[in-house]
Order: structure tokens, then C-alpha cells, then sequence
């Protein structure tokens, strides 16, 4: 879920236009999830190949790619290594969530609801690591470039943006400023035209671009402070205070200084100088190498239409728009430098 920042942080609708010859260090995860969650039938069964294995999350990653290069924005995935100790609690809650939504779902298909079941399907959708190799796989026949983290994959992703290796980091949580990014983008991964949850209505989804700088001074407030309040409001490596809520979080950091000074108070915050750290000096490398490479036509045909049953036509034409970004590639990424 990530720390639940939304009410406080200034954002700037723009569209993909805007972000032409950008390069965006994408939370890998974060996009499968959104894949695998979004992309089902009416009744909220993933989409499969004739061998039963769910397919959703390699129709929305070589597509969505496809897009986004196409639209000459050069995605850099980076993928979740192991997780902080702090982060198993809440781990473990998502699994008991997500195990509590799959039971809903079957209730609701054998009861006819199945607005109620597709909402419950979303919920239910898991990265598996057969998942993540997938995803890895079709990556290097595209040829785009992807990172392991060692650990926290928005952490990394933001390293790279700090590094200058990118523009901004790609995810819908807020997470990445906490990280340090100086730039988020969100709704990478679902612009375009969305049903709205449980309603007949659709909307027009265009990507969201928050800056850190911006937000700390309109906030007036450190990264520091930025970080103890999300530590108030809830992080994926603690609850937050019961009855705190992003509004009041910022109003007592901004009154007390610290979470050191809200302790004084009687305000009692578990552990958070080992949160502080994991956002403050996050585990993060700098031994990884960004490539692109052309795409290998054969094997992302072979891949997606002879093991997993996609249509070919389909995926020609995406794989036109891979080699049409191709060629606008080189000339993009040298305005970059």
C-alpha cells in the first residue's frame, strides 16, 4: 500500500507528451501488481494461456512498455530484493488480505455478484516469484534495461534518480520521496480511459508528477520531517499512531519539530529510528548497469505468442511500436546527456 502521503503532497497533472525523451526508474512491483490486478475478465478470472497460467501481468508489461517508448519514455525497471525485517509484519497482513479477498471473490462468483467479485479479484492478486522471472524474461527480449535492489526496490529506483540515472521514479505510492527521489511520477501504468471502482462512470487518467522540493516547501517541513510524518501516519514497516491521519501528522511535526518532541507529548511511536534509517540510509548499490538493446523480434514472439497463446497480430503491433521507439531512442537519450 505504501505510506499514505496523498492529502498532503502537490502533484501536476501532465501529459506523456511532456515526459518525451525521459528517463523514468519504474517500481517494478508496483507495476506488476497494477498489471495483475487490473487486467481480468468481467468475472475477475486473471487472463490465462491455454495451460492455465495467468498471463495478465506480461499482457500490461510488453504493452504498457510498448506505449511508454513508443511515446519515446524510456522505463528502467527496478525489482524488490529481500525485505527490511521491520517489513514482515505487514507482509505477512497483506497475505492474510489477500488469501480473506480470494475466499470473497469465489463467494461472490457463486452468488452472481460479479462487479463485487471483480473488485474482490483485484484485491486478491499476488507477484509471485514465477511472476517476477516472467517479467524479467520478456524484459531482456524487448531490450530494456532492468535493476535488482538489494532490498527496498523504490529505494534503488530512487538512488538511480539521485544518481542522475533518471528523471523520476514511476510508481503510484509515495514512497520514493521518503527515499529521497526528487521527482515521482504516477499513473504511468494506467493512463488512459478507467472505469471507476463500482460505478458506470470513466474517467480520463493522465500521469501525476510530484517534486520533492516543491512539496517540502509549500509543507515547510525537512525530508527529515517529511519522513517522521509518514512514520505517524503508517509505513509499509509500521502501523502508524491509531487516529492520526496525514493532516494531523504534519500539524504535530510542524509543532513539536520531531518525533523526539511528539514523544515528549505522550504520543508513544514503536521503533522509529530504525524506520528513520531504512528511509534515511536505505541499503541501495551502485553495481548495475543500464543497457538497451534491440528487441529480439523471434523470441518475443516465440515467448508470448508459442508458450503463452497471445495474438500474433497483437503482439506485431506492439512489437512495431518497440522498434519505432527503438529508432527514436538514440537521439532522445543523447538530449538526455
Amino acid at each position: 500500500m505504501g505510506v499514505q502521503l496523498g492529502p498532503l503532497l502537490p502533484r501536476t497533472e501532465v501529459g506523456l507528451e511532456e515526459l518525451r525523451g525521459k528517463r523514468v526508474a519504474v517500481d517494478a512491483l508496483n507495476f506488476l501488481y497494477q498489471f495483475l490486478a487490473i487486467i481480468r475478465q468481467r468475472d475477475g478470472e486473471p487472463l490465462r494461456d491455454s495451460r492455465g497460467r495467468i498471463t495478465s501481468h506480461l499482457s500490461g508489461l510488453f504493452y504498457r512498455t510498448a506505449n511508454l517508448l513508443e511515446a519515446e519514455i524510456y522505463p528502467i525497471y527496478v525489482f524488490d530484493g529481500k525485505p527490511p525485517e521491520l517489513k514482515r509484519r505487514t507482509l505477512e497482513e497483506r497475505r492474510v488480505v489477500r488469501e480473506r479477498a480470494a475466499e470473497e471473490w469465489e463467494r461472490a462468483l457463486r452468488e452472481g455478484r460479479l462487479e463485487e467479485a471483480r473488485r474482490y479479484a483485484a484485491q486478491a492478486a499476488t507477484v509471485e516469484e514465477r511472476v517476477v522471472e516472467d517479467a524479467k524474461r520478456l524484459l531482456r527480449l524487448m531490450g530494456v534495461p532492468f535493476v535488482q535492489a538489494p532490498a527496498e526496490g523504490e529505494a534503488q529506483a530512487a538512488h538511480l534518480v539521485r544518481r542522475g540515472d533518471a528523471w523520476a521514479v514511476a510508481s503510484q505510492d509515495f514512497d520514493s520521496l521518503l527515499f529521497g527521489s526528487p521527482v515521482l511520477v504516477r499513473n504511468l501504468a494506467l493512463t488512459g480511459r478507467r472505469k471507476l471502482p463500482g460505478k458506470d462512470v470513466y474517467v480520463e487518467v493522465r500521469p501525476e508528477v510530484v517534486e520533492l522540493e516543491r512539496a517540502l516547501s509549500e509543507l515547510g517541513i525537512t525530508r527529515e520531517q517529511l519522513v517522521d510524518v509518514g512514520i505517524l501516519v503508517g509505513t509499509d514497516f509500521n502501523e502508524g499512531v491509531k487516529g492520526i491521519g496525514p493532516k494531523r501528522a504534519l500539524e504535530l511535526v510542524r509543532k513539536h519539530g520531531s518525533l523526539e518532541g511528539i514523544e515528549r507529548e505522550g504520543v508513544r511511536v514503536e521503533d522509529f529510528e530504525g524506520i528513520r534509517r531504512i528511509f534515511l540510509e536505505p541499503e541501495v548499490s551502485d553495481e548495475y548497469r543500464i543497457e538497451w538493446g534491440q528487441p529480439e523480434v523471434e523470441g518475443i514472439k516465440g515467448f508470448l505468442c508459442g508458450e503463452h497463446d497471445f495474438s500474433e497480430d497483437r503482439v506485431q503491433s506492439g512489437i512495431q511500436k518497440l522498434l519505432r521507439g527503438r529508432g527514436g531512442r538514440q537521439s532522445s537519450l543523447e538530449r538526455w546527456f
